[in-house]
């Protein structure tokens, strides 16, 4: 569609398959093919309310104005402080280039240190006051870029963390070679939920994600990066878990989404049973993030095509040279 492949762009399409009689649906019609980038933020903006590449930018630009800010105060202080040694340095050469001192000279010589003294310290004080104030709102904007950054690596809907984030944590698997060893990658998908939505409207699928991720990100720790893979795709990184204990982990998962009602309190309508499928492996198994997640996804779809609703290792796939069968998700 000569559409940037940007996250932004994605999300802002997504929405409009996902739901055909939106005004974010609408507006792309109306921008036909090709739109230009510009429109295409404008309308992310507005409708997604998502301006977080905009905050950063411009919390980036008064961090880059305030060090500026900074620098040229330090500088104002360097050249104070050189004039003031240079004062110093050629009343010293005086004193030694005179043989008779009368009293009448170093009075003059001390009142006229002490006057650049006073001066200089002055200069001082004011130079720090200012510091202090562009520290402060320094700190202020840092303080407000971090949260902007939060949000970026933040999944609107789940409120867990986002494909981006998630790339980034599988990345750093393999930085490190001892982390290789007791980490492991943990596929999870809902089954069957293209019929819910399709049955109950994407309000409801919405609400069913949101509490599926909640029962992820309840196990969210230091050693258990959880996110949102996208679509009802989640995705667990464990470190110093060997792969009994991360299986462990899935099973438990597993059967609190299961034993999970999702029920409609106000109408009383059951929307379950709700199951989900797993596929585990191990990073020593993979060559890179890229094959680990290839694997996991193996591993996911075992367990997809053996029943669902189970949890699959990679090392127990009698061989791992499965092809993707995509009719499989057409009905998922």
């Amino acid at each position: 569609m000569n559409v940037s492949a940007l996250p932004r762009n994605y999300a802002l399409y997504y929405e409009a398959v996902t739901n055909p009689q939106s005004e974010i649906a609408a507006a792309l019609a109306r921008l036909g093919e090709a739109p230009p980038q510009s429109r295409l933020d404008e309308l992310a903006e507005a409708q997604l309310d998502r301006p977080e590449a905009a905050k950063v930018s411009e919390a980036h630009g008064e961090i880059m104005s305030k060090l500026s800010e900074i620098i040229a105060l330090l500088k104002i202080e360097q050249t104070a402080l050189e004039k003031y040694g240079q004062l110093l340095g050629e009343t010293s050469l005086g004193l030694n280039g005179r043989h008779a001192l009368s009293q009448d000279f170093l009075q003059r010589v001390v009142s006229l240190i002490s006057t650049a003294t006073d001066t200089t310290l002055d200069h001082g004080r004011k130079i720090a006051s200012s510091m202090s104030d562009r520290s402060a709102e320094l700190a202020e904007v840092q303080s407000k870029l971090a949260k902007y950054k939060k949000l970026a690596d933040t999944d609107a809907l789940t409120q867990l963390s986002n494909r981006r984030s998630f790339d980034r944590e599988i990345a750093a698997i393999y930085e490190d070679k001892r982390k290789v060893m007791f980490s492991s990658l943990i596929l999870a998908d809902i089954d069957m939920f293209k019929p819910v939505n399709d049955t109950h409207g994407h309000p409801v699928g919405d609400r069913i994600l949101q509490i599926v991720a909640g029962i992820f990100g309840a196990r969210s720790c230091s050693r258990v990066f959880v996110a949102r893979a996208g679509g009802e795709e989640f995705a667990l990184i464990l470190r110093d878990y060997t792969e009994e204990s991360a299986t462990r982990l899935a099973e438990e998962i597993r059967l609190a989404v299961e034993q999970t009602p999702f029920v409609n309190v106000a109408t009383g309508k059951d929307y379950g049973p709700i199951t989900i499928s797993f596929g585990l492996c191990m990073a020593s198994e993979a060559e890179g993030p890229d094959d680990l997640y290839t694997k996991a996804d193996r591993a996911l779809y075992a367990s997809k095509s053996n029943g669902r609703n189970r949890v699959t290792r990679y090392s127990e796939l009698a061989t791992g040279n499965f092809v993707k069968n995509w009719l499989l998700y057409a009905s998922d």
